[in-house]
């Protein structure tokens, strides 16, 4: 099939940009922690305890701590509008606040997974993403939603609920360029090619799998994603046992730039902390170079 022309503009400027940009970090090695949360139906207990997970992950050594997706509400159209938030409100947004105090208290990186943002009433699955002095430093709204409909196993449409976002997130932190996409985005390998080619070294995916899809395809895309790009994958889910009828699969990984597991959990509620060592991927670069390899001049014929 042949590309359109707006995807071959996209693959040029893609093929450019990863000749040009270069992670603005001079750090080589940190610890990311990934707190995979049991969600319940109030609010409150669950920030208690994203705090206490956060804190958990730091006492460990994790200066990048990432949260789940949905990990303020149980994920259900029954709570989605009553635990949203509108983040240019802070002070009625305690969620937001609770993050940008735990960054700043800490002195750390949090990529806070993903809560239901209200905005000129709309409501999108939105991430959020604070640095060490606390500050919001970008915000992704999940691009891709999530419309399945399997006879007999799965039927649900995230666009009955949520508005799709319209951008990429790449967002430069104390710990290098770091690209965002929340749980269906990671089914499109474009999205991770293009944080790739902008420079980033390693791709949050908070993300809450459900077991049919979780079981066939949540590692199997991170490692693909991964090894598509030689970069870092990391996701971060909820854990099984979390309040609602949505079954939820688990198994927050991190992924390393030749597609191999460094770190992954069970389906329980936990925190992962495992070492990002950013020489991994220059090594996986210079041994396979897939860049000079690939072949523009036939994919965009």
């Amino acid at each position: 099939m042949m590309a359109s022309s707006t995807s071959s503009s996209i693959e040029h400027t893609m093929l450019a940009a990863s000749e040009q940009l270069q992670v603005p970090s001079s750090i080589t090695k940190f610890k990311i922690g990934l707190c995979q949360l049991s969600v319940t139906s109030e609010k409150n207990q669950n920030l208690a305890c994203a705090h206490n997970s956060i804190k958990a992950a730091v006492k460990c050594g994790a200066s990048l701590v990432v949260l789940p997706e949905m990990w303020n509400c149980p994920y259900s159209n029954d709570y989605f509008a009553k635990f949203a938030e509108d983040f240019e409100n802070e002070d009625a947004s305690p969620t937001f606040s609770m993050l940008s105090e735990a960054a700043c208290s800490h002195g750390i990186t949090i990529v806070g997974g993903s809560v239901p943002e209200s905005s000129d009433g709309q409501l999108y699955n939105t991430s959020c993403v604070f640095g060490p002095d606390g500050k919001l430093k970008a915000k992704h709204r999940k691009i891709h939603l999530f419309d399945i409909e399997i006879p007999g196993d799965i039927t649900f449409k995230e666009s009955d609920f949520f508005a799709a976002g319209d951008k990429p997130t790449i967002v430069d932190t104390d710990v290098g360029r770091i690209g965002i996409g929340i749980c269906h985005d990671i089914r499109f390998p474009e999205l991770a090619a293009l944080y790739r080619a902008k420079g980033a070294r390693i791709i949050c995916y908070p993300g809450a799998f459900n077991i049919s899809t979780g079981e066939l395809l949540w590692e199997v895309m991170q490692r693909a994603r991964a090894a598509d790009n030689q970069l870092f994958v990391a996701s971060c889910s909820p854990s099984r046992d979390s309040s609602g009828s949505y079954a939820i699969w688990g198994h927050s990984t991190l992924v390393g730039p030749s597609g191999e597991i460094i770190a992954t959990s069970g389906h329980e509620e936990t925190v992962v902390v495992a070492e990002i060592d950013y020489s991994k991927i220059e090594l996986q670069r210079k041994g396979l170079p897939l860049d000079k390899q690939k072949r523009a001049d036939i994919y965009l014929s």
